[in-house]
């Protein structure tokens, strides 16, 4: 009678389990989950980290609350700028969260780690923070979608620019991963096409406090420029230190290869006027983009980068391929994406390609003088537009596997 009992109990417990679990199953199934991963406490949190998910909720803002019958939720985490970290935590959510998109991914060693586990699993990544050209290069997926800027386009503008006023030596100073190799292949590669030469390079550590030697290097050098493909606090702490050498104020001209609103403010302009840069958004430049960076600037006391905005574009577009697919299905929803041109604050005209790059117009930029500003965000003056064709990588030179000739 014991065991009768004892086998009946388990069987009314495994029922009980069963039908919380189908439940649950229910639940999640009411709720569309999109994953923000980013760095919440290194070098980059500033210009992406929290300012990227509040920059996801203005996209659900924008696009309202639920799609589809299925609740809209943000969930984010610190990847800490270590790759394996970063595909854990995803791995993870796919797995046992119910994430159904992925989006930012600051530092392309992060990305590139985070878009293979994406790829692997089916889903989609929305990759807004990382620049390496490689993600929509020999690394691309089918799955993933680069929104806000790439190595090729940041540096391929500035180089052009530059070679064509007659700056046609250059040195390389270059964070020693994935993006700062990027970077300094591409630009590289655009000065030479251009007519250029690249007299010499030297490569620093990661997160680096003292570049005092390598720019004695790049002083002593008979370059014209010195570009530094770096970003975050390695270019905030190169450009400072450039100051103090004198280099800003020789004969020598700064390239910045990617530029961060966040850092250029923090640094000021006495210590970067003049220098010349390519980025894909600035909050000033147009009525649409002082809308949307007064929004922002009410939950952050700070302008948007180009990273947050690009989080809200790439956000809200995704939510409008899955209305209009009418599913979360990964190749449904990449096909609408693609087939739909972004046309909102952010870009006009913009496009999503076969290999994940999405294509729009570039901003030629210089820093202005202290006497040209207005306050603490009126930073940058336009040079000129780069139409997205001509900044971006053609379509045929990435060696994208899964696109056809």
């Amino acid at each position: 009678m014991a065991r009768t009992r004892r086998a009946l109990a388990a069987r009314c417990l495994g029922a009980m389990l069963a039908w919380l679990g189908a439940t649950a199953a229910r639940a999640d199934g009411d709720v569309l989950r999109i994953g923000i991963i980013t760095d919440m406490s290194g070098q980059y949190s500033e210009g992406n980290g929290e300012g990227s998910v509040a920059a996801a909720r203005l996209a659900v803002e924008d696009f309202g609350p639920t799609v589809l019958g299925r609740r809209i939720e943000i969930i984010s985490a610190d990847h800490q700028n270590k790759p394996d970290i970063a595909s854990t935590i995803v791995r993870n959510w796919l797995d046992t969260k119910g994430v159904d998109v992925v989006a930012e991914g600051v530092n392309s060693a992060v990305a590139l780690a985070v878009q293979a586990v994406t790829r692997e699993r089916d889903k989609i990544f929305l990759i807004s923070g990382a620049g390496s050209s490689d993600l929509t290069g020999k690394s691309c997926s089918p799955t993933s979608v680069q929104w806000t800027y790439d190595t090729y386009a940041s540096s391929n503008s500035t180089a052009k620019a530059l070679v064509a006023r007659g700056a046609k030596s250059w040195y390389f100073l270059t964070a020693d991963y994935a993006f700062g190799h990027a970077l300094e292949r591409d630009a590289s590669r655009a000065v030479e096409a251009a007519g250029g030469t690249i007299v010499g390079k030297v490569r620093h550590p990661f997160n680096n406090p003292d570049f005092s030697s390598f720019l004695l290097q790049a002083q002593a050098s008979p370059a014209q420029v010195v570009a530094l493909a770096n970003a975050g606090s390695d270019f905030a702490n190169a450009i400072k230190q450039a100051h103090e050498f004198g280099l800003s104020q020789s004969d020598k001209i700064m390239a910045a290869l990617q530029v961060t609103l966040t850092d250029s403010a923090s640094l000021g302009l006495e210590v970067v006027q003049g220098a010349l840069f390519t980025d894909s958004f600035y909050w000033d430049r147009t009525p649409e983009t002082r809308a949307y960076a007064k929004r922002f600037y009410a939950l952050r006391k700070a302008m948007p980068t180009a990273y947050q905005a690009g989080v809200t574009s790439a956000i809200t577009h995704y939510l409008k391929a899955v209305q209009a697919a009418g599913t979360t299905d990964s190749a449904a929803v990449m096909a609408k994406m693609r087939e739909t041109p972004v046309n909102d604050f952010f870009a006009q005209g913009g496009k999503v390609r076969a290999d994940g790059r999405m294509v729009h117009d570039m901003y030629l930029m210089r820093f202005k003088k202290p006497s040209q500003s207005t306050g603490k965000w009126d930073l940058y003056e336009l040079v000129a537009t780069v139409p997205g064709d001509e900044a971006f990588r053609p379509l045929g030179e990435g060696g994208c596997p899964h696109v056809k000739n």
